[in-house]
This record gives C-alpha cells, sequence and structure tokens, in this order.
C-alpha cells in the first residue's frame, strides 16, 4: 500500500513523501516543556501540550502520520516586500486540496480508512513530523532542510488509522556555520536547534495589538512587510537549490505588494483582491502598520 500511495503522490507532484509513527512523542515533549518554561513560544501553536504528544487525543485509533514536503521556491523575486513563502497563492489552499486528494484516494483503496489532514493547523509540530519521517535535516535556524530544495518547503500531514510502515529519520544536521544566527533581525534564533519566536521578525510582521519597543526595532531591520527570509536567505544549503516542480508555486506571482493601492483599498475590497493569499489573514491594516514602521525609519 505505501508504493501505491507514493505513485499516487507523485501524480501530484509530491516528490517527497514520508511516513511518520502516530506514537508518544516524548523527545518532542522535553523540548517544548522547555521552551514554554523559557517563554519561547509564539501563541499559535497547540496550547494543549497531550495533544502535540499524543496522536490518539486527536484521531483514536490512529497509527501513522503521512507527511508530504511542497517545495515553493520560484526565484528571489525582484524587489520583494513580502517573504517568498508568500509569492505565489495561499499554499494553505494549494496543500490542503492536495492531502484531501490523497485522503480520499486512501479512503477509496483501504477499508475503513480514517483521517484528518492538516497543514500549519494541526497539534503537532510539523517540522518535528517532517524530520521523524526521514524528510529533512534540522538546520540550526529550526527549519527543515532538504538537499534539493533547501529549506524552501511546506509541510502537510495526514494523520491516520492505517499502519503505514515508519520511515527513518536523517542522522545528521546542517552545517552549523551559524550564519543565521549572526544575520537575524531579532537574534531570535538561540544556536540550538530552537528559536525564541516572539523575536522572530516573520512572527512580529503578523502581531496584531501594540508592538512593542524591541518590536518595532526588530520590524525595521529590513523591508519585508511580511514575514522574513534572512535566515534561509544566508544558509548554504540554500544556495543553488532547485525550483519548485509544482506549477501551483509557480504561477500568479507576487513578490511585491503595491502600498499605496492598499491605503486605497477598503477591507471588502482588500479581501476581494488578496483573499487567495497567504498574508490576508490579517488584514489590511497590518500590512499598513508595517510599511509605516520601516520606512519611516529610513526618512
Amino acid at each position: 500500500m505505501k508504493n501505491k500511495l507514493t505513485e499516487y503522490c507523485r501524480s501530484l507532484d509530491i516528490e517527497h513523501i514520508g511516513i511518520a509513527p502516530a506514537e508518544s512523542y516524548r523527545d518532542f515533549e522535553k523540548i517544548w516543556r522547555s521552551q514554554i518554561a523559557k517563554g519561547r513560544i509564539s501563541g499559535f501553536e497547540e496550547k494543549d501540550l497531550a495533544k502535540r504528544v499524543f496522536p490518539e487525543l486527536t484521531l483514536q485509533g490512529a497509527r501513522s502520520v503521512i507527511v508530504c514536503l511542497f517545495p515553493y521556491y520560484s526565484g528571489p523575486g525582484e524587489n520583494a516586500n513580502i517573504s517568498k513563502s508568500a509569492f505565489s497563492i495561499d499554499y494553505h489552499l494549494i496543500v490542503t486540496e492536495k492531502l484531501n486528494s490523497i485522503g480520499r484516494f486512501l479512503e477509496s483503496s483501504i477499508n475503513d480508512f480514517r483521517y484528518m489532514a492538516f497543514v500549519d493547523n494541526g497539534p503537532f509540530s510539523d517540522r518535528y513530523l517532517a524530520w521523524k519521517a526521514g524528510l529533512g535535516f534540522w538546520g540550526i535556524s529550526n527549519h527543515i532542510i532538504t538537499d534539493q530544495y533547501g529549506s524552501y518547503v511546506f509541510i502537510g500531514y495526514i494523520l491516520n488509522n492505517y499502519p503505514f510502515e515508519p520511515d527513518a529519520p536523517q542522522d545528521r544536521t546542517c552545517l552549523r556555520c551559524f550564519r543565521c544566527v549572526r544575520s537575524c533581525p531579532g537574534q531570535c534564533i538561540m544556536g540550538d536547534f530552537t528559536i525564541d519566536p516572539q523575536k522572530c521578525k516573520s512572527y512580529i510582521t503578523q502581531k496584531k495589538g501594540e508592538l512593542t519597543a524591541e518590536d518595532i526595532e526588530i520590524l525595521k531591520k529590513t523591508d519585508l512587510i511580511w514575514g522574513c527570509d534572512v535566515c534561509q536567505d544566508v544558509c548554504p544549503h540554500n544556495k543553488n537549490v532547485q525550483t519548485t516542480p509544482m506549477e501551483e508555486f509557480k504561477k500568479n506571482l507576487l513578490p511585491s505588494i503595491d502600498i499605496d493601492e492598499l491605503r486605497q483599498l477598503s477591507n471588502r475590497e482588500f479581501r476581494r483582491k488578496y483573499g487567495n493569499r497567504s498574508f490576508s489573514w490579517r488584514g489590511r491594516d497590518i500590512l499598513i502598520r508595517n510599511h509605516a514602521i520601516i520606512h519611516k525609519s529610513k526618512e
């Protein structure tokens, strides 16, 4: 069945697929408890620690996790003011559609097959699952890195009740050159394969409410008004990476948002024009705020 699964995934242009066990993730629990104790969480994660550790609490009878990587690098982007991950149509829409297609295929192939598909919205650490599934190795930046596409990959996974044979994690890490540690605008990369997300510029560009003085200083470090690519841009594993083979991430590219146009749009017009983009969920006001802070510092 695993070969049939792989073959079907390739028909969807999914080259990288692996299986993680649906077991108790005790090694992750230890790391996550430490992150909580140090206050190094973003608030976007699942708040119930047990659900992050025990798959059975999310899907009764869970036996394995199908993990897929979706390369998105389409080039550096001329005069970009948003992260490379946001150039295309919202990856949540693209990945969710493909994961559910896999789920439907398996439902038609396996009796009593049950599954739940996730991309950025599941209880587990998607990077941890990608590592467990043997799809990449840890970067000191906390990214999962692949030989072919570097760290420019989205991760989606399918928790399910079929006992697919798990793959083995890769027994290596990045080069540990520490370029990402030295270059990070917020110095959020701790050097031990963990980060402090509250000091990550990407997190700050998505943050609602009043920004702290430290947030503002971090925001001003680079020109991107949504996301941050510094740690990936300086990573030697991302030099000479292949561009994505997936058509969905090659077309309708928008490396830069016209801020003057954005100011003229109503919220309804913004949703109509950009509702299928990954930056749209926070609304126009956050983007305008970020632009104002960054460019005020250059006046």
